[in-house]
């Protein structure tokens, strides 16, 4: 399988800096998430890999070779879209079997990788349908067959889950992964989901206004946050961030207990918490407050799991804390991550 390398890609739309000189090298084989908001820029920086777009600057190297100036065609690479763009008027089988036929492959060999790729997916029996009989999820199986009977080097995908409901779309991410770890193929994946990236990716690019603020495993990104947007946006809840003069100290919903509960920790640092509501989800139960003393009406959440028993109600003031080597500390004026700071 080949490798996907960016170097210092930019595009710009007019006035506008779509992508702003992105440096990335994906590993051979591997799975990695490009995450961010709406507008960020990594749709953008996938048809650019794609070939569907130009860079206004850089260079773009698939497999080690350079491809900027190679139509999508000659790329070696399969896009799966997010409206998965099958021919309505067409069975499954001739939608899979469309970018054989265009390159010419006799009919024999056709039949063989269609029924090869349909079986990947479980749609053997789905090939005489058209796509209005089927399901979503059935709609984005032959997405994917159709992308993957080409056998490229590259897998893109553009949100592919997006038009699924929630409960197809945590079935489909567990088959996407089974079937990218079997077949090996590197594969550079679109989302805004950042649930939907910690589950899938190997690692994970995380985007805003067109750069790449940190890129690593979702273990390192979840526990060690390059900045505070990358901590604000990864992880439900999100990281608490709340701001002391010349720092903004981080810590994780999970992290922040009622007293007395986390006695076990070497070193605790205490907060007095104003509680204004209860969130029940099942397991767990979010807190929601303001905090007073030195972070006077900052507002946190504290994730507590139900078994935990505890008493907390909305309208009260109570201290919690959180175990020293779970803060995380930023510059108030970069917001980048900085060494631990003393309380």
């Amino acid at each position: 399988m080949a490798t996907v390398e960016l170097r210092g890609i930019k595009k710009i739309f007019g006035d506008v800096v779509a992508v702003n000189g992105i440096d990335l090298l994906t590993r051979d084989s591997e799975f990695l998430v490009l995450l961010g908001p709406s507008g960020c820029g990594k749709s953008t920086l996938l048809r650019m890999i794609a070939g569907f777009e130009t860079p206004t600057e850089g260079e773009l190297l698939i497999g080690g070779a350079l491809v900027n100036d190679l139509p999508p065609r000659a790329r070696k690479i399969a896009m799966v879209f997010q409206s998965y763009a099958l021919y309505p008027h067409m069975t499954v089988y001739k939608n899979i079997a469309f970018p054989l036929k265009a390159q010419r492959m006799r009919k024999s060999l056709i039949t063989q990788k269609v029924e090869w790729a349909a079986s990947l997916f479980g749609i053997g029996h789905l090939l005489e349908r058209k796509p209005r009989a089927l399901s979503g999820g059935e709609r984005q199986r032959v997405a994917l067959a159709r992308a993957l009977v080409r056998e490229p080097s590259v897998f893109l995908l553009d949100e592919p889950l997006s038009n699924l409901d929630a409960q197809l779309r945590a079935s489909a991410r567990d088959e996407l992964q089974q079937f990218q770890r079997r077949i090996g193929i590197t594969t550079v994946y679109v989302t805004h989901d950042q649930v939907e990236a910690m589950g899938l990716g190997d690692r994970i690019a995380v985007m805003k206004a067109g750069s790449v603020r940190q890129i690593g495993t979702p273990q390192e990104i979840y526990d060690e946050p390059a900045d505070t947007f990358v901590a604000g946006f990864v992880g439900s809840p999100p990281m608490n961030l709340v701001r002391k003069q010349q720092y903004i100290l981080g810590f994780r919903p999970e992290d922040f207990h009622p007293k007395g509960i986390q006695n076990g920790s070497a070193r605790l640092a205490t907060f007095k918490l104003n509680v204004t509501r209860l969130e029940y989800l099942g397991a767990d139960r979010l807190i929601y407050g303001t905090l007073a003393g030195d972070y006077s009406d900052q507002k946190v959440i504290a994730r507590l799991p139900v078994t935990v028993p505890v008493k907390v109600e909305p309208g009260n003031r109570y201290e919690f804390t959180v175990p020293e080597d779970e803060l995380r500390f930023f510059d108030s004026s970069t917001d980048l991550r900085i060494p631990a700071h003393p309380i």
